[in-house]
């Protein structure tokens, strides 16, 4: 398998495809890797592909005009996944698919059955489970190097504007013609911030988290949430994992996983690499490499490496996908409770104070609505939590 560059096709070249391409161009100046088709709706520009790359329309052309793929890149909207990723396997090639993988768990157990009929490699494009970052923190858990764990969380502030929510017909929807499309904060924006939770704690099937828990809110003027706690619940001991998350912050933070041990606090900047672990007074950030999940499955079907995102290994974050589909909508964030920043399509919304929210959910383990913060709950419920932290009578 490894004596020639694999063939590759990417359907969707435009958006993250382009990184795609990019990365195809590196791979090919290394000799893994061959760019042969795209397929792209929208117009391409003369030019942007390399010669000799050919192009369609849409995926069943390319999936019916060519032969001898080796590998599927799909970079499609989130509910196109299922669909094309069968019909990328039954043509006999491997497959990188983006995430979320699917929209359903439903859709999950057949793409899983189809894989394992066609005997072909599913790698999902979570990117940070290629860093070196992950084996070095399960080996200080493990080890004890951070004590006992109490717990395993996620803090995510990003600001996302209107155009983003208007960028496309299923950006901000649940469903979408009467098909799941599941976007929201936890379940596309900053999905790798789960996923990546769930990872260090060791939760990757099924049968690795007992509970889950969701709280969905949303400022924006969506269908999905933008602003969210995820909770799960880890079998026997098991530290359980939070994840506070919101596209309503002030500004783009760098999200984070934070490991806490009755020794140290492990840290984890995933976007950039970095471990820091604080232990008393003392304080030290390494850097980790990361390995390219494209070149992961390259080395994977020549045999000399396994699969760091593999479609099995998303099962316990399809389950966080599960429970928010299946879930009651979002609760709307009343105006009272935001700012709006900016004009036009650079409007954005911002939620007063989310920044000390989501701290105070990780550190409490807590979803918004237990911690009874006024925007978190209805306007019934708001009166009764004021009346019950305000005076007494007597006072």
């Amino acid at each position: 398998m490894g004596g020639r560059p694999a063939r590759v096709a990417l359907i969707g070249a435009h958006g993250f495809g382009l990184v795609h391409r990019q990365n195809l161009d590196r791979l090919q100046g290394r000799g893994r890797a061959t760019l042969v088709a795209v397929a792209e709706p929208s117009p391409l520009e003369p030019g942007e592909l390399p010669a000799g790359v050919r192009a369609y329309r849409d995926a069943d052309a390319l999936l019916a005009g060519e032969s001898d793929l080796d590998v599927v890149i799909v970079c499609t909207p989130l509910h196109t996944h299922f669909d094309l990723a069968v019909k990328a396997l039954a043509t006999g090639a491997d497959l990188y698919l983006e995430k979320p993988p699917v929209t359903s768990l439903e859709q999950f157990d057949r793409l899983r059955a189809a894989a394992a009929d066609a005997d072909r490699l599913v790698q999902v494009g979570f990117q940070s489970l290629g860093s070196h970052a992950l084996p070095w923190l399960r080996s200080a858990i493990d080890g004890g190097a951070l004590g006992d764990i109490r717990a395993i969380t996620a803090a995510g502030l990003w600001t996302r504007n209107r155009a983003y929510f208007a960028r496309s017909r299923w950006a901000g929807k649940r469903t979408l013609d009467g098909v799941d499309v599941v976007d929201g904060v936890a379940t596309n924006a900053l999905s790798h911030a789960v996923i990546t939770a769930l990872n260090v704690a060791g939760a990757r099937r099924s049968s690795d988290v007992s509970r889950i828990e969701v709280d969905l809110h949303r400022a924006n003027p969506t269908e999905s949430d933008d602003t969210t706690v995820v909770r799960a619940s880890l079998p026997g001991a098991a530290a359980d994992v939070t994840c506070a998350l919101t596209l309503c912050g002030p500004g783009e933070a760098e999200p984070f996983v934070t490991v806490h041990g009755s020794e140290a606090t492990a840290t984890f900047f995933y976007v950039r690499d970095e471990v820091r672990v604080d232990a008393g007074d003392s304080s030290r950030t390494t850097r980790f490499e990361r390995t390219d999940l494209l070149e992961n499955l390259l080395d994977a079907r020549d045999g000399r490496a396994s699969l760091l995102s593999a479609l099995d290994d998303t099962e316990a974050y399809m389950g966080v996908l599960e429970t928010v589909r299946t879930s009651a909508p979002p609760h709307p964030i009343a105006a009272e409770f935001v700012d709006r920043v900016g004009t036009g399509g650079e409007e954005r919304i911002v939620i007063r104070g989310i920044e000390e929210a989501v701290l105070r959910a990780v550190a409490a383990q807590a979803t918004f609505t237990e911690l009874g913060l006024p925007w978190a709950v209805d306007p019934d419920r708001r009166a009764e939590t004021i009346a019950a932290d305000g005076p007494t009578p007597d006072e």
